[in-house]
Parts: structure tokens; sequence; C-alpha cells
């Protein structure tokens, strides 16, 4: 699989490309055939696991720079 996820400042996670989208069960999310979602990021979506646009009702604030993660243990 192949996908593209861009951590957008103060919004969403939006994944793009070739993905699938899980629940905790294991069960597969019918996406109707869209190749772009965003997840929520801020927690307030009405609409879990994506986003509704809430974060800029509720004044969400993140930003996220590109970074290297130190080595796994």
């Amino acid at each position: 699989m192949s996908a593209k996820i861009t951590v957008k400042a103060n919004g969403s996670l939006r994944i793009e490309g070739d993905f699938e989208l899980l629940d905790a069960a294991g069960n597969r999310f019918d996406l109707g055939g869209r190749t772009a979602i965003s997840l929520c990021r801020c927690g307030h979506s009405a609409d879990k696991p994506f986003c509704d646009g809430s974060h800029n009702r509720v004044g969400f604030q993140a930003e996220s720079q590109a970074r290297a993660l130190p080595p796994k243990p």
C-alpha cells in the first residue's frame, strides 16, 4: 500500500493514496470510493474518526514540523 499523510497545521491528518481504514475490531470503513480523507486530530469532530472542521470552531492549535525520531531501542 502506498499512502501520503499530511499533518495539517491546526487541523486534521490528510490521507491520500492507496490505504484502508480499520476500526479497533479490524472492520474496514467503507470510504465510498474515496482516495483521500481527513481524520480528526482535535477530538471535537461529531463524525469521528473523520474531520468535520470542528478544529476551526474550537480554536485547535498544533503545528508539527518534520523531524527524525530517535532510533528504536
